[in-house]
């Protein structure tokens, strides 16, 4: 079975190798001299600070280990190239949408489309995999495509794209 590469911008991708190096050259020697104040307090069963430190290195190796899987089957979206191509939302393009839901209509949002490693709902940024992302790709401004959301059936109408 053929294995998903990633889609990641340029941006992406340097910010991804910044924080992986950040996590192994800094983080983990952060990490472990926590660990070593924390043993040093002596009885481990009941020391509140070392389950701290070993549960943040549980994350930090998390996080090292995502990267890194992310790192090894990835292709970079050549945001301009796509943005040439203006007349259909694909990875890369800026999008103005109006989302309507059974019980409501939302006000118009713009959001930048990004491979799903990259989205995040608080900067604009909405993954090509998410479900009004999936369903928006491909289309027009001008279009109003309907599908499935979590929350039921969903209306939304591209209003424009660059």
């Amino acid at each position: 079975m053929a294995t998903k590469k990633h889609q990641l911008t340029k941006e992406w991708l340097a910010q991804l190798q910044d924080e992986l190096q950040v996590l192994k050259e800094q983080t983990r020697a952060e990490v472990a001299e926590q660990l070593k104040e924390a043993i040093s307090f002596g009885d481990l069963s009941e020391n509140a600070e070392y389950e701290a430190a070993r549960e943040r290195q549980a994350q930090v190796e998390h996080r090292i280990f995502e990267i890194e899987e992310i790192l090894k089957n990835y292709e970079i979206i050549d945001a301009e190239k796509k943005s040439k191509k203006k007349s259909v939302v694909s990875i890369g393009s800026i999008v103005k949408i109006q989302v309507t839901s059974e019980e409501k209509q939302f006000d118009p949002e713009e959001f930048r489309i990004v491979g799903s490693t990259e989205s995040n709902i608080f900067e604009s940024k909405l993954s090509n995999e998410s479900p009004i992302g999936s369903l928006i790709m491909g289309h027009e401004a001008g279009e109003t495509v309907r599908g499935k959301a979590p929350s039921g059936t969903v209306e939304v109408s591209i209003i424009s794209i660059w």
